[in-house]
């Protein structure tokens, strides 16, 4: 971030110094993640650093795959400098565990796939065990 420059920012600036689009910028603010940011008298947004800095942590929430109701209790967590690191942890623990239930079931998906692909011959013939598989399941449902 430029620590000479310590604004106000445009969204433009703001989105090229966080790493944010401009749209994500908007979507942000309209769900209460950057308080309330300043405008000029014709209306345009103006952020400060503690903004753009506010953006780089959500960047890097959403990149660790925290949902927005994850990163909107991080967010309060991080702006309180009462708060307890246990809160911050349990958080992280259930994300962590959510991502470890969502691989699993990935890797399921993916050894389901490699045995049917092993399976099917892929030659000219009309018989394929990935259709077969598919049309099995959906009756099923």
């Amino acid at each position: 971030m430029n620590t000479a420059n310590a604004g106000p920012f445009n969204i433009g600036e703001a989105a090229r110094q966080s790493g944010v689009s401009a749209k994500m910028v908007r979507h942000y603010e309209s769900l209460g993640l950057l308080g309330e940011v300043a405008r000029t008298d014709s209306g345009y947004r103006q952020y400060s650093s503690a903004d753009i800095h506010t953006l780089q942590f959500v960047r890097r929430s959403r990149d660790l795959g925290f949902s927005m109701a994850e990163i909107g209790e991080l967010v309060s967590l991080w702006r309180n400098r009462r708060r307890t690191s246990a809160s911050v942890r349990r958080i992280a623990e259930k994300h962590s565990a959510e991502l470890a239930q969502r691989i699993e079931a990935m890797q399921s998906m993916q050894r389901t796939l490699k045995h049917l692909i092993h399976c099917c011959h892929g030659d000219e013939r009309p018989d394929c065990p990935i259709l077969d598989d598919l049309a099995g399941a959906q009756a099923g449902s």
